[in-house]
C-alpha cells in the first residue's frame, strides 16, 4: 500500500501524505516515497511549485516509533549497513546512522529543492511532523493546527533535524522541547514560522491560489532567491 500520492496540476506538483489509518505517521516506506516524490517533482522541467498536504484530519502524528525501531534493528541488535563503507554499525550507532540517512539527510534534500515547495498543514503536526513541513519554504496553516514536538518527554534529543531555533527563535524552541506544549497556528504565525492561516475549509484552495502565484515568476529567479535566503540560514 502506498503512504504517498503524487499528482500534476498543472505547474504545480501536488504531493499528499495519505496514510489516515496512522493519521499520516511516517515510516521508511513513507520517508522514501515522499523523497521519490519530491526528486520526481524537482526533475520535470514543467514543475514550478512544490506543494506538500495530507489527508484526514492531521497533517501528521510523528515517526511510527515501532515501524523505525524494526527499521534501524534497535529490539534485535541487527546491523545497519553504512552506504560508502565497507562496515556494519550497530545499537546506538546504528540508530544514529539510520536516522542521519532518513531524517536529517532527507530533510536537508528536501529544503535544497531548487523550487519553491509550500506545505498546507491541518490539525496535529507532531515531531517527525515537523521534519516534513519544516524543510519547506512557505507553510499555510489552517486554523486548526496545532505544532509540537514532545521527544524530549519521550528521552530523545530532539535533534534529528533540528530547526527550532530558526523557525520559532531560541527561547521558545526550548520552551517547545523542555514542556511538550504545542504552538497553536495564530501563535505559530506571530512567531513567523507560518505565513498564514487560514479557514481549514480553505486551506487547499488557499495554498494551491498561492503557488499559482508563486508559479508564474521565472523559475531561474525563483531558484536563485531560494538559495540566497537559505545560504542566510546556514552563515
Amino acid at each position: 500500500v502506498e503512504h504517498i500520492r503524487y499528482e500534476v496540476d498543472g505547474p504545480i506538483g501536488v504531493i499528499t501524505l495519505d496514510r489516515t489509518e496512522k493519521a499520516n505517521a511516517v515510516d521508511q516506506q513513507a520517508l522514501d516515497e515522499l523523497n521519490a516524490a519530491f526528486e520526481e517533482a524537482a526533475a520535470d522541467r514543467e514543475i514550478r511549485v512544490i506543494v506538500l498536504r495530507a489527508e484526514g484530519k492531521h497533517f501528521c502524528s510523528g515517526h511510527d516509533i515501532t515501524a523505525s525501531n524494526a527499521a534501524v534493528g534497535r529490539e534485535a541488535g541487527e546491523a545497519t549497513p553504512r552506504p560508502g563503507v565497507d562496515w556494519d554499525v550497530r545499537g546506538l550507532q546504528a540508530i544514529y546512522e539510520w536516522e542521519t540517512i532518513h531524517y536529517l539527510g532527507y530533510s536537508r534534500r528536501w529544503r535544497d529543492i531548487p523550487k519553491p515547495t509550500i506545505a498546507a498543514v491541518q490539525g496535529q503536526c507532531i515531531a517527525g511532523g515537523l521534519m516534513l513541513c519544516w524543510p519547506c519554504d512557505l507553510i499555510v496553516a489552517a486554523d486548526n493546527a496545532r505544532f509540537s514536538d514532545p521527544v524530549v518527554r519521550m528521552g530523545i534529543g530532539g535533534v534529528e533535524y533540528h530547526a527550532h531555533t530558526w523557525e520559532v527563535g531560541a527561547r521558545k524552541a526550548k520552551e517547545m522541547l523542555f514542556t511538550a506544549q504545542p504552538i497553536t497556528a495564530q501563535e505559530a504565525l506571530e512567531l513567523g514560522m507560518v505565513n498564514r492561516v487560514v479557514p481549514l475549509d480553505d486551506l487547499l484552495s488557499e495554498t494551491m491560489d498561492l503557488a499559482g502565484q508563486i508559479a508564474e515568476m521565472h523559475p531561474f529567479a525563483l531558484a536563485q532567491a531560494k538559495r540566497a535566503v537559505n545560504q542566510t540560514l546556514d552563515v
